[in-house]
């Protein structure tokens, strides 16, 4: 794909969500890195449902705390890894009081260092909450970056580097939401809306739907 191309794509992506954001309810920092880490192979519905009860009880790292694993657990044990994931978060708010005076730190590397934080979640939160161009690969961003052959990679850390070096400046702050919610409401892993996508014409993909317009 040329860099013609390219531009075009995240032109039209703008366009057609010119505010992107996270689908995941959070109100600070701490909020949105425990909302990260709940919804590994989890849905952010499913995370949804449990922060709203459980941020208004513990919004922060000392309260969560407080809480404590089993407490934790009640909250969101409708979420899968539950168990894991209260272990993680506990440790998380133990270490962040300790380190880094309950503020959630702004470096990957310091949130790489935190328990059940790898760089996908890492990348949100730089990304979400303190507006750094960042790009997180899910399974969403993968699949669009492969498929529409705009950043082709055989890893989610080979599809990162190669979107780095592709995405024109000017989009790159919104590039993660655009490309995350186009793979999840259009660009689908089982049938890809074709019919309805803004970029069908510019995607590389050779097995488009049927009633998806000509490529270029």
């Amino acid at each position: 794909m040329n860099a013609t191309k390219r531009l075009e794509i995240f032109r039209r992506l703008a366009a057609a969500m010119p505010a992107p954001t996270t689908e995941l309810e959070y109100e600070t920092p701490f909020q949105l890195l425990v909302a990260v880490a709940l919804s590994a192979q989890a849905t952010d519905k499913s995370v949804n449902l449990a922060t709203r009860r459980l941020f208004p009880l513990a919004p922060t790292p000392d309260a969560m705390l407080a809480l404590g694993e089993e407490g934790l657990m009640e909250h969101i044990k409708t979420i899968g890894l539950f168990r894991t994931k209260a272990k993680n978060v506990i440790a998380t708010c133990r270490l962040l009081l300790e380190r880094h005076n309950g503020e959630v730190p702004q470096t990957r590397e310091a949130l790489e260092a935190l328990p059940g934080v790898g760089r996908k979640t890492a990348n949100v939160v730089l990304n979400t909450a303190f507006g750094q161009p960042t790009i997180a690969v899910d399974t969403h961003i993968f699949r669009v970056a492969n498929r529409t052959r705009l950043a082709p990679g055989k890893t989610p850390l080979a599809v990162e580097l190669a979107l780095e070096k592709v995405i024109p400046a000017t989009y790159k702050q919104d590039a993660h939401h655009w490309l995350i919610l186009h793979g999840r409401y259009t660009c689908k892993a089982r049938k890809p809306d074709c019919g309805a996508c803004v970029i069908a014409d510019l995607c590389e993909y050779p097995d488009k739907t049927a009633d998806s317009p000509p490529p270029l």
